[in-house]
């Protein structure tokens, strides 16, 4: 312990120990009306003085009033003191009294003593932080002037941080719950509702708004932003209640409004004792690991504590940022670099750990990436992944999760037809074999993912625009990365094999809205200082997604976010002669064939146009 905190707890133990005869001064001459104290009672008065000195001050050691520090003081604090003060009492009255009989102690100074001293150790401490919490009444005026949103716990404890902060200056709070209005929390009043935010941006001319309810509604967050933009002023919130795990509000967790918090979804909630059944104590393979999904799926996974998370992925960097994230002491977190078309490497990944449960998240996702290599599209996403399933099986692995896309639904490109085609092999081999339940999860966009429309955007409005839209009416399923994964994992949980998880992904969102809300996020105003481009629909793009076919009925399931579509089975055989033809198709990069092929295994799949179509177009063109 340093030279300063020693001086510090000696320090305060010498003031509190000034307080005793002190307090007991003061009982002796308030019991005597402010009069000189009876030779008798003087007598009485050194005896208990004595005691109370040697078992007071031990008390106070003995409950730790020298562990907090008198700038934090706070209510924990003051029941520590009343404790400490109350046995001290007892037990020097108790020795009191068999040593003297408690002869010439007035009782009123038995109830008048406890009093003052309590008195004396608490407001010293009380006032020492009201003093520092105000700068001592003169610099905090310099900070921004700062409205807080929210009079409940978050709101309190939020306040109580900014305080100690000479950047800000909080000048009111708004809330909803009536009652409060006019109370003052910190010495700071509680003025109105939310709905008055606006008159009072004005009136008190705030610098910044802060959001302190965590568990704040999406409509008030759009009200709250709208506001903001408007008046061109700053505004930040507190994370969700999921975002913080029970951490203590303070200012540093202040953030910015993102997108997602304006997607108006609820809070999902997972049952976490069956997903911990799932995965605990399992060796469990992620492919696709560095991807946006696969490295949020090892670091959800790796929170129920598996025996091994075997992270593969064919991308370097990717995959080093994740290991270098997660990489434990004792070995459980391994990267494995390599390619999921290469059966040899695969294979000795199984020989080597003989994962459990995989989770198949490799896959080229990008459209109109996918849509100009079709070969090399279909040689990830369908033969790779039959070759991983086949050897899963070969290997008896106990549960295999394929990460499915809503493009894989009535496809339009060669991407979601490639899924689609994924998900029926996965389906068919299940039905074929007992060690391996396959399970496919199926979702839509997630923001912020590589390849996903809010980086691009982010990057065209740092650039100054425009921002590109390929139509006005496009819509599309969005949810947060984290979101989505959490229902992977529950749904892999919960699944028997064979079915195909539709997550719920709540109402469509159209694209020229989310560019709309990312420009006011921005701070800048659509048409003025950026404009919003539409370009035109790219080969294999659809105007809205679907998360099931028409002849796929959905059922619900105990989760309300998750829900069961029926698989459509398909000959085996005939199954096994077109992956064959396939792949030989890929090989000879005979494109137009690979899209036949599809079309045979996927009947659904309306290719827009062909692939060699399109280098023909271009060749023409130069």
């Amino acid at each position: 312990m340093n030279l300063w905190i020693w001086r510090s707890r000696w320090m305060a133990f010498v003031h509190d120990a000034f307080w005793i005869p002190l307090a007991l001064l003061a009982a002796f001459w308030v019991r005597f009306n402010l009069e000189s104290i009876p030779p008798n009672n003087q007598s009485a008065m050194w005896s208990m003085l004595i005691v109370c000195l040697l078992v007071q001050t031990t008390s106070f050691w003995l409950f730790h009033l020298y562990r907090g520090i008198w700038r934090f003081a706070s209510i924990p604090d003051l029941l520590r003191i009343m404790r400490a003060v109350a046995v001290g009492v007892l037990v020097s009255f108790a020795i009191l009294f068999i040593w003297l009989r408690l002869v010439d102690i007035p009782r009123s100074v038995m109830l008048l003593y406890p009093m003052f001293l309590l008195a004396g150790l608490a407001i010293p401490r009380l006032l020492y932080r009201w003093l520092k919490d105000h700068h001592m009444g003169f610099s905090s005026t310099q900070g921004k002037r700062t409205l807080v949103i929210g009079a409940g716990q978050a709101g309190e404890l939020l306040l109580r941080d900014l305080l100690k902060h000479e950047a800000y200056m909080p000048i009111g709070i708004l809330d909803d719950n009536e009652r409060k209005h006019g109370m003052e929390i910190h010495g700071v009043r509680v003025l109105d509702g939310l709905h008055a935010l606006e008159k009072y941006i004005r009136v008190l001319s705030v610098d910044l708004v802060i959001l302190a309810i965590p568990s704040a509604s999406h409509a008030a967050l759009q009200k709250l932003m709208q506001v903001c933009s408007k008046h061109d002023i700053a505004c930040r919130i507190l994370p969700s209640l999921s975002e913080l795990h029970g951490d203590q509000v303070s200012v540093g967790q202040l953030r910015d409004i993102r997108i997602e918090d304006l997607l108006g979804r609820e809070e999902i909630q997972l049952d976490d004792s069956q997903v911990s059944s799932f995965l605990q104590a399992k060796c469990v393979l992620v492919t696709g690991a560095g991807g946006s999904i696969g490295s949020e799926l090892c670091r959800q996974i790796l929170a129920f504590q598996p025996s091994q998370l075997l992270m593969f992925d064919h991308g370097e960097f990717n995959l080093y940022s994740i290991d270098q994230e997660l990489s434990a002491d004792d070995g459980s977190v391994i990267a494995i670099l390599g390619d999921m078309r290469d059966e040899a490497r695969v294979r000795w990944i199984f020989e080597t750990w003989h994962p459990d449960v995989v989770f198949n998240a490799a896959a080229y996702k990008h459209v109109p990436l996918v849509e100009g290599n079709p070969a090399e599209g279909v040689k990830t996403n369908v033969l790779g992944t039959c070759q991983l399933a086949d050897i899963a099986v070969e290997y008896g692995c106990n549960k295999f999760v394929q990460v499915s896309t809503d493009k894989a639904v009535n496809p339009a490109n060669v991407m979601g037809a490639s899924k689609r085609a994924a998900e029926i092999y996965c389906q068919n081999l299940n039905q074929r074999q007992q060690k391996t339940a396959f399970i496919t999860t199926r979702f839509g966009n997630v923001l912020g993912s590589a390849g996903s429309v809010v980086p691009l955007f982010q990057k065209q409005i740092e650039r100054g625009g425009p921002i590109t839209v390929t139509h006005p009416d496009m819509t599309r399923y969005f949810m947060t990365i984290p979101e989505a994964v959490s229902l992977i994992l529950q749904a892999g949980s919960m699944g028997a094999g064979g079915e195909i998880f539709v997550l719920d992904m709540g109402s469509p969102m159209k694209i020229t809205d989310l560019a709309e809300q990312m420009i006011r996020l921005s701070g800048l105003e659509l048409g003025k200082d950026i404009e919003i481009k539409f370009t035109g629909l790219r080969p294999g793009e659809k105007l809205y997604e679907e998360l099931f076919h028409e002849k796929e009925a959905l059922v619900a399931t105990k989760h309300p976010k998750i829900m069961l579509s029926a698989s459509r089975d398909m000959d085996w055989n005939d199954l096994q002669s077109i992956l064959e033809r396939l792949q030989a198709a890929c090989v000879a990069r005979e494109v137009k064939h690979v899209q036949v092929l599809l079309k045979e295994l996927v009947p659904e799949f309306v290719a827009t146009q062909c692939h060699a179509d399109i280098i023909e177009q271009r060749k023409a063109l130069r």
